[in-house]
């Protein structure tokens, strides 16, 4: 079976620091070759895989200021299409713009819908509902407009994330500086419960970060920048518990499973895929700041050993491998 894997190309695969849509590309991507696939990996040329890499673009457009985005993409789009005769299965990773090209060849295509940034983007989904098989990430992130061929979960390297049963005094918020995440709301609840809190995550709105983070930094509240993978396990590992105090439907959540694997559990706004990943064996689900505030001390209460053999049961890359070459046998089939 030979797959035509197509990343996005905002960072490298996997990505350095932030980059969740890459990171999910390159944990499937080398789980299907170990499981022995043929797997060509459309992604920028400074990107780290076991399959074979073709690019067009040097690096994410991201780390690079004086690149133009739409003009990368279209390149590295084209690029695949180009070559779409080669393979078996294009696997589409980057969004809705791939989908206009899939008229053009026999090849079938899947795609991985990794939330929607907006109703705009819809019609094009619509438009080749019939065409494409669609992947959802999280039952509670299907549009009902559209046909599914499976919902399956993002699935982690349980090993670079080391399990830790007695963690220091301090609460983690992980994710981008965007009204979205909440990060001011973890502000609020740290604040409230007198305890230490690390920020954690990109600036991606830098006049929320100035209004609603930036004045509250303090030897208590402390930002980090965008922490990597080498850093990562360890300050999840260490936290008493993870703050998502989300403000939008979450479509998956990746930086929950992560902490859930470190023994952490987490309390999270109940919106979007939170109570299809968090039940009360591994975390605490809420409906506003001052629920999350009276509610904290229920985070005591769970064994961290239960929140990674959550993970283990539920979230391992494995898998998600194992699910989508059930995905593409099923297509390959009809």
């Amino acid at each position: 079976m030979k797959i035509a894997m197509i990343a996005p190309i905002a960072w490298r695969t996997p990505p350095r620091h932030y980059g969740p849509w890459e990171q999910v590309t390159s944990l499937l991507t080398e789980g299907l070759v170990e499981n022995g696939l043929d797997v060509t990996l459309f992604a920028t040329a400074d990107s780290i895989t076991s399959a074979r890499l073709v690019s067009v673009v040097p690096r994410g457009y991201e780390e690079d200021e004086d690149a133009d985005p739409k003009v990368l993409e279209y390149l590295h789009i084209s690029n695949v299409f180009e070559m779409a005769n080669d393979f078996d299965i294009i696997h589409n990773q980057f969004d809705f713009m791939p989908l206009c090209f899939s008229r053009f060849t026999k090849t079938p295509m899947v795609t991985t819908i990794h939330g929607f940034s907006s109703e705009k983007i819809l019609p094009i989904y619509k438009k080749y509902n019939k065409h494409v098989s669609y992947v959802s990430i999280s039952n509670s992130d299907r549009h009902p407009d559209l046909d599914y061929i499976s919902t399956i979960y993002h699935g982690i390297d349980i090993k670079n994330f080391p399990f830790n049963p007695h963690p220091k005094d301090y609460l983690l918020f992980f994710g981008r500086m965007h009204p979205d995440k909440g990060a001011h709301d973890a502000i609020k609840i740290a604040m409230a419960l007198k305890m230490k809190l690390f920020l954690a995550g990109p600036i991606q709105d830098k006049s929320y970060f100035r209004e609603k983070v930036e004045p509250y930094l303090s030897k208590d509240i402390e930002y980090l920048g965008s922490v990597g993978p080498d850093k990562r396990g360890e300050l999840l590992a260490n936290a008493v518990s993870l703050l998502h105090p989300i403000y939008f439907n979450e479509p998956f959540g990746l930086s929950v499973v992560e902490s859930l694997a470190c023994g952490t559990p987490v309390l999270a706004y109940n919106r979007g895929s939170m109570r299809e990943i968090i039940n009360e064996s591994v975390g605490v689900l809420v409906d506003s700041l001052e629920e999350a505030i009276e509610k904290f001390s229920l985070i005591y209460n769970i064994k961290r050993r239960d929140c990674r053999k959550h993970v283990e049961e539920r979230f391992t890359s494995q898998r998600m491998v194992n699910e989508y070459i059930s995905v593409y046998k099923k297509i390959l089939s009809k």
